[in-house]
């Protein structure tokens, strides 16, 4: 009897050990992408193409080369080679957005870029001459500086610690900043304004407010610091 269970525990080591593969459900190998593996990324930069071929390096030149032979993926939805194109104005309203209505969102973000653009140029007319130096028309440059004004430094992160809870002031990742200052400045036009006023109006009016460091965005922004700063005892905290 243990003759033969030792002759089978051979047999099945030899299956084991033989070249043929063994099927593992966990170890197989999935291909999630809809393209194999010799389709190429796709180049959405229109300068690239601009660029004359004696300025092209070999490797630029040889990849030039490749695309002409290989096919080549479909550009994501999300990426455009325009020249109006601003990676934070389309996350901002990806993050306005409501009920996945994208058309929608860029059209009140459209009619706040105008009305930034309308309320500054009035400024200008009706300023002095030597006034209008400092007055910045431009909606872009508005809304990014408006933005790196409400970003938090410190933020407070709620830890447990011996049964009680704690808020540990942390550095904030430049993500999270950028994410803060955007969800306050939406939050702030939804709830806390009139509801007959229109997005675009009110919108507009927080982020030139912010743009001269003004408003309860850059107000809410400082509490935050304060709190930090008054809960600076429990910052050991946060190396748990």
């Amino acid at each position: 009897m243990a003759a033969s269970m030792v002759e089978r525990l051979e047999v099945a080591g030899r299956r084991l050990h033989s070249s043929r593969k063994v099927w593992l459900p966990g170890l197989t190998q999935v291909r999630w992408s809809r393209y194999s593996a010799i389709y190429l990324d796709p180049e959405v930069n229109k300068e690239a193409y601009r660029k004359p071929p004696e300025q092209l390096s070999e490797e630029e030149k040889a990849e030039r080369e490749l695309k002409t032979v290989r096919p080549i993926k479909a550009a994501p939805s999300c990426v455009t080679s325009s020249v109006f194109y601003d990676p934070l104005i389309s996350k901002f309203t990806s993050i306005m957005m409501m009920g996945g209505n994208k058309l929608l969102a860029r059209s009140l973000m459209n009619q706040t870029l105008e009305a930034i653009k309308r309320k500054q140029l009035e400024k200008y007319h009706k300023s002095d001459e030597k006034e209008r130096g400092n007055i910045e028309c431009n909606p872009y440059t508005i809304f990014h500086q408006a933005l790196k004004n409400c970003e938090p430094i410190i933020g407070l992160v709620n830890i447990q610690k011996g049964g009680r809870s704690y808020q540990v002031p942390t550095p904030l990742k430049d993500n999270r900043r950028r994410f803060l200052s955007m969800r306050w400045m939406i939050t702030e036009c939804r709830e806390n304004k009139h509801y007959r006023t229109y997005m675009p109006e009110k919108l507009s009016d927080e982020l030139l407010a912010a743009f001269h460091n003004e408003g309860p965005i850059i107000k809410k922004k400082h509490e935050m610091h304060k709190m930090a700063e008054a809960n600076r005892a429990f910052a050991h905290f946060r190396w748990w």
